[in-house]
């Protein structure tokens, strides 16, 4: 093996060039500190290589005042810095005003110094855009788009970053001009910009997945990345060109390997190494090879610890191509695209993918998308054999990369069209949440109006305060309107959906952060909630920003892309590709909202999202109260949700157009099912779907860190439940679960469940020394191993199960089955499932006798 083969590209994949003439696709722009230079990231069109290019316009870092040049030039600590490299006098419009400013340019010779200047601006002067990532600014100020297409041209002058537009149909552009024809002109020209990212195919990528597994010493601990102690013992690859190999490191296996075994995976190559220094340095090796490399949590484990480790075994820094960045580990020769953190979106878990996966551990995301588990085995990953970690650690790579592959390539397409539309790099995409998202958008498109970013003081001392009393604490106003919930189980159930509710108010009522409770503006309408109480007002004489920007990407969703994801006439790909266009759209619109009530949030703005709010109420109050003038049986509802009771056709038709003629807005049938089981709580519910698909909202039982006993009698019952098709099917089964619960009761009296059964595991997010005051049980089972001699780290898997002793809680490897405490276990198995006892019309006190459930609702 040849190390220098890694120095040669990272060498290679930096590069100064002037000109890019032919097309790449631009994934990212992030700023190299040693270089002192913004690095944009390159992708060929046919997707084997990736160019970096440093900077080619020579931007520079900079922040804005209300102070003349002359005034800052007074201020010595400003003018006199080493690394301020000028002053510049913009004009810039406030769009809390609609006038425009002149404002101070101060340039700086690095992204660092912004930050150290900013802080010492007199306390009298206004700045603004200080807090601004570099990369992002960059960004904006070149009107860059991440995930299109550019070349770099030189003139002789100055070198332009500059965009490659797709053709587009003209059947398309009459679609629009159609579908946005009682629009403002300046809200077309801004569709038709949006036009183009939709139109764009996506690129190519040649990417490889990496998954490594570390000897520990016994099972439940996960080895530190930044202390990198136990040896790297394999690292399994697979890449979307076919490549597929797991690297083995052979000294710690007795058994021969070359044999075939049931579980060994006979298709890929399997390379055995003697020295893990060997095996690293090969990895690096491979994955430097390769545009884009994904990983499933890399950024805090597999990548982490190989960077880490290498350093342990004394590898040359110039061999290891791995960058630690604040919260990500970059790669010189490409990107990482931790997956783990882009599934862990709530607006990607939810909106893209409709909530069909609970957890986002890799199993769990897996199985509920490709269908696919991991390989399990009950020992430490040090004591399996050689071909089952083979196995393992190959199934592992294999999924991480089929998260990107599956259904024609949907999560890197996805991604793709998230960087666009956000105006963010791909690795951001991956590892922001959506109000980061939100917020490059809206900052981008402010450069590009000649905007000054506001911040957030400011529109709130502009705009008007929440007024309403919210119902939720912690909430600053009133939120959306709910029906209370029954309790019991209702068959023939139909949700029907308020499509795109919130979008749609934003944009009819013109709802932005510059337009709510604007003094200078002298054309309002006013937003008037259920109660007919007036709460603020919006002017009407320009667009607002965010009314535009929902408002557009609302109609390409509904007006072009849902129906083109439906026209069979249509190729393949392009049908893939347009149902990718309206799942990141709807990740968009739905979440437009949120952001603006969430004070974390750039441009929160308490007003915008009460008005949103408000009107959804009022909406959603007078479809509730149509629903039921026509003899539609509204069960429970939520938001923009409602759940009917056995609704006709012709009832939900005559609701739908009127619907549509009095209040612009669509109602669509989202579920329908069997049966629904209510709890009588709030967003707490299991229903078996007409398909016999099981949806559970919020019971106990199925949540995380519940004993196993509880996950196999709660799974028994749902594959139970997906079989009951009639009432007379719901009797059987209400015995059969009584039955059930009285075996799972006297098992536990009797103390005949096993202890594993019985665990309950909970990762150590800290040492057990920093907890001074309160120790939750897990901790204290900790400290119990540490007073053993047993070796506790941060990170390691407690487990632990209820006892009868003074602490109540004991590490699994220090107790005896005997010690259990079956009162304990008895009270969480009713206390797990009673939402659902309760809806069913079970007694506790018919299954264990009414003397005895008395004595345990005493204890």
């Amino acid at each position: 093996m040849r190390s220098m083969d890694i120095l040669l590209h990272v060498k290679e994949s930096f590069t100064s060039y002037k000109v890019l003439s032919k097309p790449h696709y631009l994934l990212g722009v992030y700023y190299d500190g040693k270089l002192g230079k913004a690095i944009l990231e390159f992708l060929d069109e046919d997707g084997s290589k990736l160019v970096k290019i440093m900077d080619p316009v020579g931007h520079k870092p900079y922040f804005l005042t209300d102070l003349s040049i002359d005034e800052v030039k007074s201020l010595n600590d400003i003018a006199r810095d080493k690394h301020v490299e000028g002053f510049e006098e913009v004009y810039k419009t406030n769009p809390l005003t609609m006038k425009k400013i002149r404002v101070t340019k101060i340039i700086t010779r690095d992204p660092l110094a912004v930050k150290k200047l900013r802080s010492k601006m007199p306390s009298n002067a206004s700045v603004w855009e200080a807090k601004i990532k570099y990369h992002n600014n960059y960004v904006y100020d070149n009107g860059l788009i991440p995930g299109m297409k550019y070349i770099i041209e030189n003139d002789g002058s100055k070198p332009r970053i500059t965009l490659v537009k797709p053709e587009i149909p003209l059947t398309l552009i009459q679609s629009l001009r159609e579908l946005f024809k009682n629009e403002p002109e300046e809200t077309i020209k801004l569709a038709e910009d949006y036009l183009l990212l939709f139109e764009e195919a996506p690129p190519k990528a040649l990417r490889i997945a990496i998954d490594i597994e570390v000897y520990t010493p016994f099972k439940g601990r996960i080895p530190n990345p930044r202390q990198g102690e136990y040896p790297v013992i394999s690292i399994g690859l697979s890449s979307n060109n076919g490549f597929r190999k797991v690297l083995l490191l052979g000294r710690r296996f007795k058994e021969r390997f070359d044999y075939m075994s049931d579980d060994y995976p006979v298709d890929i190559e399997v390379e055995v190494f003697d020295s893990e220094k060997a095996l690293i340095l090969e990895a690096l090796k491979t994955i430097s090879r390769y545009p884009v490399v994904l990983t499933y949590n890399g950024d805090n484990f597999d990548l982490m610890y190989i960077y880490t480790r290498a350093i342990r075994l004394g590898i040359p820094r110039h061999l290891i191509p791995l960058i630690l960045g604040e919260d990500m580990v970059r790669i010189d020769t490409g990107i990482h695209l931790d997956l783990y953190k882009f599934f862990s979106n709530r607006a990607v878990k939810n909106y893209a993918f409709g909530g069909r996966y609970q957890e986002e551990k890799l199993d769990a995301v897996s199985s509920a998308l490709l269908g696919i588990s991991k390989i399990g085995f009950e020992e430490a990953i040090g004591d399996i054999s050689a071909s089952h970690l083979i196995a393992y650690n190959m199934r592992d790579a294999d999924i991480t990369l089929q998260l990107t592959t599956f259904s024609n390539e949907l999560v890197w397409k996805l991604m793709i069209l998230l960087a666009r539309i956000s105006k963010t790099s791909i690795e951001d995409v991956c590892r922001r949440q959506i109000s980061n998202w939100i917020q490059n958008q809206f900052f981008w498109e402010h450069r590009r109006l000649g905007y000054l970013i506001p911040n957030s003081e400011d529109i709130r001392r502009y705009a008007g305060k929440a007024g309403t009393k919210a119902t939720i604490e912690g909430k600053k106003y009133a939120g959306a309107l709910v029906i209370e919930p029954p309790r019991g189980i209702f068959f023939n159930v139909t949700v029907l959906d308020i499509a795109s509710l919130y979008p749609s108010i934003i944009k009819k009522y013109n709802l932005s952060y510059e337009t709510v409770d604007m003094p200078w503006c002298k054309s309002t309408i006013d937003i008037i909630d259920e109660t007919g109480r007036k709460l603020h007002v919006v002017c009407v004489e320009k667009p607002g920003l965010t009314a535009q920007i929902t408002g557009i990407l609302r109609d390409f969703r509904v007006g072009i892309y849902k129906k083109r994801a439906k026209d069979k006439t249509l190729p393949k790909d392009l049908l893939a590709w347009y149902d990718v266009v309206q799942r990141a759209i709807k990740v968009f619109i739905n979440a437009s909202y949120g952001v603006f009530g969430d004070e974390r949030f750039s441009l929160f703005s308490p007003a915008v999202a009460e008005s949103v709010t408000a009107m959804g109420r009022k909406s959603f109050l007078t479809i509730i109260l149509k629903a039921a003038e026509l003899g539609i049986k509204p069960l429970y509802g939520d938001t923009d949700s409602i759940f009917v009771w056995n609704p006709n056709q012709s009832q939900l038709e005559m609701l739908q157009k009127w619907i549509l003629e009095n209040l612009g807005l669509e109602i669509e049938l989202d579920k329908e099912f069997t049966y629904v089981v209510f709890t009588g709580l709030k967003k707490n519910y299991l229903g078996r779907m007409k398909d016999g698909g099981i949806e559970i909202k919020g019971l106990v039982a199925k949540k995380r860190n519940t004993p196993e006993f509880l996950k196999e009698l709660f799974k028994e019952m749902l594959e139970k439940m997906k079989a009951i098709e009639t009432p007379e099917n719901f009797v059987v089964f209400v015995d059969w679960l009584r039955e059930m619960l009285k075996e799972y009761y006297d098992g536990l009296k009797r103390r005949e469940i096993p202890l594993d059964h019985l665990a309950i595991r909970v990762a150590l997010t800290k040492p057990p020394s920093s907890y001074n005051k309160t120790k939750p049980p897990h901790v204290k089972a900790a400290q119990q191993l540490i007073d053993y001699g047993i070796s506790v780290q941060e990170g390691d898997i407690i487990t632990y199960v209820k006892v009868k002793s003074r602490d109540d809680y004991k590490a699994i490897q220090l107790t005896r089955l005997h010690e259990v405490d079956p009162e304990k276990y008895i009270e969480l198995l009713k206390s797990g499932l009673e939402q659902l006892l309760s809806a069913l019309s079970i007694k506790w006190e018919d299954i264990v006798g009414a003397k005895l459930a008395s004595y345990m609702s005493q204890r």
